[in-house]
């Protein structure tokens, strides 16, 4: 890694200087518009598809996070992506090839966004070439992957996270201090609506080899993830249903639409559905003895709306993907520790629960996690 100065004038245009930085600021998170000078996390994003993008549009915003390299199977999109973002020829590579990063100073961070069956394979790949890694959720297929991916990561002393962008979302973090802080008194239950109406039939997503399951692994995992975090518990048994009402479009091994419930330690549950099949299900609601809170849309790109018992939440809106990634780099590089945790076992949590949801519709029966 280097700072940010010495990473300017290696870069071929450094003499544009620094590029202005949006005039917003945002709060505790140490981001504004005041001249940095630390170190600097150098990232490579696998997968360059549409949410590849998004993620490198909203990194031009951070201090502490540059794309840097690529990785991508499609070598037209290499090159557009060197044109777009100025990357050197040396820290583009392929699938095939990109264990070679294990010779590269330049790359600190690989930040895996394939397919959700690729992740195990390309995120221990990425560790054994000593490159931290981030990943997308679910960061695996099932929690046995996942085990292995974290005990990689570990052996090849290298960080991995995970790619939880409301665990960063001010809003968000706002419901969990005011938790925290015993404004809700006891918590007694928590709702997560999930879903839309998937398009197109051919995509992965619908593709089991490839997506590992269906509305559960894609966006049900937002409420797997929220109940945990919301409520401050770890749950103790999941019960749930699936439906499906076209069986065409999701084949077996792909879920439509999953009903699940979580009871928790102190006697709080929750309820939750996650659906390909309907629209306009984006919303959050915790309920306590003394207040509540409601999020909707609890989990889109933004901005998020919400309220409590005491009023409407005002925190201001950041683009989610600058703020993760500016606070993964001070994670990676300062060992910061985040409000709400993103690191691999965090991961493993959530697949260790999606693997117990899957039992209990199989099954019909309550599944005990331990």
């Amino acid at each position: 890694m280097r700072t940010r100065r010495e990473f300017l004038q290696k870069i071929t245009y450094s003499a544009m200087a620094l590029p202005l930085l949006p005039s917003w600021q945002f709060g505790s998170f140490g981001v504004d518009n005041e001249p940095y000078d630390g170190p600097v996390l150098r990232v490579a994003i696998m997968g360059l598809g549409g949410y590849g993008t998004r993620v490198a549009e909203a990194m031009k915003a951070c201090k502490k996070a540059k794309l840097v390299g690529v990785i991508s199977g499609t070598p037209a999109k290499i090159k557009e992506w060197q044109s777009k973002y100025q990357i050197p020829e040396k820290n583009c590579y392929n699938y095939e090839n990109f264990d070679d990063l294990k010779d590269n100073p330049d790359i600190d961070a690989v930040y895996v966004i394939t397919p959700n069956a690729l992740h195990h394979d390309q995120v221990i790949r990425a560790a054994k070439a000593g490159k931290h890694v981030i990943c997308e959720k679910p960061m695996g297929l099932n929690a046995k992957e996942g085990e292995e991916m974290v005990r990689a990561c570990k052996e090849a002393k290298v960080k991995l996270l995970v790619g939880y962008r409301l665990h960063f979302e001010p809003k968000t973090l706002e419901i969990v201090r005011m938790r925290r802080n015993g404004d809700f008194g006891k918590i007694l239950f928590f709702q997560g609506q999930c879903g839309f109406r998937i398009g197109d039939p051919n995509q992965w997503r619908l593709d089991r080899a490839l997506a590992g399951g269906g509305s559960l692994m894609d966006i049900g995992i937002y409420a797997v993830n929220g109940a945990r975090y919301m409520v401050g518990e770890e749950p103790i048994w999941v019960t749930a249903q699936e439906m499906k009402t076209d069986p065409v479009k999701f084949k077996e091994g792909v879920d439509e639409t999953i009903l699940f419930q979580f009871g928790f330690p102190s006697g709080a549950v929750s309820s939750c559905l996650s659906t390909y099949n309907m629209n306009n299900l984006d919303r959050f609601f915790l309920n306590g003895e003394k207040g509540f809170a409601e999020m909707q849309p609890s989990t889109g790109y933004g901005p998020i709306a919400g309220r409590t018992h005491k009023g409407k939440l005002t925190q201001q809106h950041v683009t989610h993907q600058t703020l993760q990634m500016e606070e993964m780099a001070s994670i990676i590089l300062e060992d910061k520790e985040s409000i709400i945790p993103v690191d691999g076992e965090e991961g493993l949590r959530d697949l260790k629960i999606i693997d117990a949801i899957y039992k209990s519709c199989q099954t019909g029966e309550r599944v005990e996690l331990v």
